[in-house]
């Protein structure tokens, strides 16, 4: 027999009691639930808590229930070049379909219906941590920082930059300079 999900009395596990066993009944949930734990990534992410707006179908199926619908999330973070902050909004699509047989499958990634219970937790994390994006930013021409500096490069006045001298010179330089201090004295004798 399967284990209970995580947390029973969490408002992403669903009771689908009505919808085993007849196939073909559906029923409609929405609402807004809090963010569960886990859906982010270092630079983004939805704060645990924070309010997910859910409009989905559970449908009976001869497998089990499949699950189709949306979720509204607000994520929060910084921008990867500049390191403002960064609030936007996402939509993902969730579908899933829980099997009532877990022996049906090998797929030890495979949501099944667990005391005629599904959780759509793990669902709604892969959905929204897989459209986020790798490294967030502002906007797209967004120039970031100056990797000398830190100055925000839209900040910088005109012209701004810095002498970079490459580290494989700067001995020959340090003995080009050497030799121009040492000219004068030599030009005397």
């Amino acid at each position: 027999m399967s284990e209970p999900h995580r947390d029973a009395a969490s408002p992403w596990v669903i009771s689908v009691k009505d919808l085993l066993h007849s196939a073909g009944l559906q029923r409609e949930a929405a609402g807004q639930w809090p963010a569960p734990e886990g859906l982010s990534t270092p630079v983004l992410g939805v704060p645990a808590g924070d309010p997910v707006d859910v409009d989905i179908r559970l449908e009976s199926v001869h497998e089990g229930v499949l699950v189709t619908g949306t979720a509204d999330v607000e994520l929060q973070g910084e921008c990867a070049r500049c390191l403002d902050p960064l609030e936007v909004g996402l939509t993902v699509d969730l579908q899933e379909l829980y099997l009532t047989d877990p022996s049906e499958t090998d797929d030890e990634d495979q949501q099944v219906i667990v005391h005629e219970t599904i959780d759509l937790e793990p669902v709604l994390r892969d959905a929204v941590v897989t459209a986020l994006p790798f490294q967030p930013v502002c906007r797209p021409d967004c120039e970031g920082l100056c990797a000398d500096c830190g100055i925000r490069l839209e900040d910088a006045p005109e012209g701004h930059g810095h002498e970079r001298v490459d580290p494989r010179w700067a001995a020959l330089a340090a003995l080009a300079e050497t030799e121009q201090t040492s000219t004068p004295e030599t030009e005397e004798r």
